[in-house]
């Protein structure tokens, strides 16, 4: 599934108080809102097209969804495994299908597989577990950043490389591109590189996001569907970060897609996604991610694997 991306890179780049409750974000009214066909048939519908492939945050959040109406109301998913194994098409709406591989006294496993042209584009696993507190705990410590007030968000950081003349000449189709795309989501970058120069940098990221909109205390589930869309956003481009200054992205998809989550969360309050890349190679990057809540609980861990072929950067010299 495709990744949208900022600029020849590989960095992802809004704010607000709670909103009233009539003003629901858009991700839980149209992008995550199924239809129900049948008992465990669902349709989605695209709603947003960064690319000439559906956006894989959408089918792992629309999947995650159709698995978590099959479920009674007192588990919720700790963890999922996907794998995209064809390009979707955005033009036409997705069937989600539901297997209830197992429901059990503490655990319960749903399978779920996306449907377009009669032949699945996405598989996924999703386990549901009953609350079980244990005395047993520990998580890593957050990394201490800046908070959101005090970073700029995307649309502002667009519009300051926008008024730059280098930058308008340069990256003019890419920066109007995203400028105008309607991104459900808000992104506040930790520490933005300029795109005045490529640079070789280290294979980490870090940016405070959250759903544009307001969802509220609501159902757990439907936050971690939230999540599951977010965690799509800009992942894979970390993998690009210390080889931009010399090679530009030809093709770029995921390959698989795994979550696992720790703690509740509010998908519309600010989380910290800390993004890095152990390893690259074959036409293919790793990426890990975590998810941390602003009180310093990790909240989602994420892992990811995908396709990025490359050529090589051209030089101004040289054009």
């Amino acid at each position: 599934m495709s990744s949208p991306q900022a600029p020849e890179d590989g960095q992802g780049c809004g704010d607000r108080g709670d909103p009233p409750g009539d003003l629901r974000s858009v991700l839980v009214t149209t992008v995550l809102n199924l239809e129900p066909l049948d008992e465990d048939l669902f349709r989605g519908r695209h709603y947003w097209v960064p690319a000439k492939r559906l956006f894989g945050g959408q089918i792992v959040g629309q999947a995650l969804v159709a698995a978590a109406k099959s479920v009674s109301e007192d588990v919720h998913v700790h963890s999922l495994h996907c794998y995209f194994v064809r390009a979707g098409d955005p033009k036409l709406p997705v069937l989600y299908q539901v297997e209830r591989t197992r429901t059990g006294s503490s655990f319960s496993v749903r399978s779920v597989k996306a449907v377009q042209h009669g032949k699945p584009i996405f598989i996924c696993q999703a386990s549901f577990q009953q609350a079980q507190p244990s005395p047993m705990q520990h998580q890593f410590s957050m990394p201490t950043v800046p908070p959101p007030e005090e970073l700029l968000d995307c649309e502002t950081l667009i519009d300051q490389y926008l008024r730059d003349p280098n930058l308008q000449k340069r990256y003019p189709l890419a920066l109007n591109r995203i400028a105008a795309q309607e991104v459900p989501i808000e992104i506040k970058p930790v520490n933005p590189s300029p795109l005045s120069q490529l640079q070789r940098m280290e294979p980490k990221q870090m940016f405070w996001v959250r759903a544009r909109g307001y969802i509220g205390e609501g159902d757990m589930k439907m936050h971690c569907c939230v999540a599951a869309y977010i965690s799509d956003y800009a992942f894979l481009g970390t993998a690009l970060l210390p080889h931009q200054w010399q090679h530009k992205v030809h093709f770029m998809v995921s390959l698989d897609h795994s979550m696992w989550f720790h703690a509740p969360f509010r998908a519309d309050h600010w989380m910290l996604y800390e993004c890095e890349s152990p390893w690259a190679g074959g036409s293919r990057g790793l990426v890990h991610g975590r998810l941390w809540r602003q009180d310093g609980v990790l909240a989602v861990t994420c892992a990811q694997e995908g396709v990025i072929r490359v050529k090589p950067q051209v030089s101004e010299s040289k054009r």
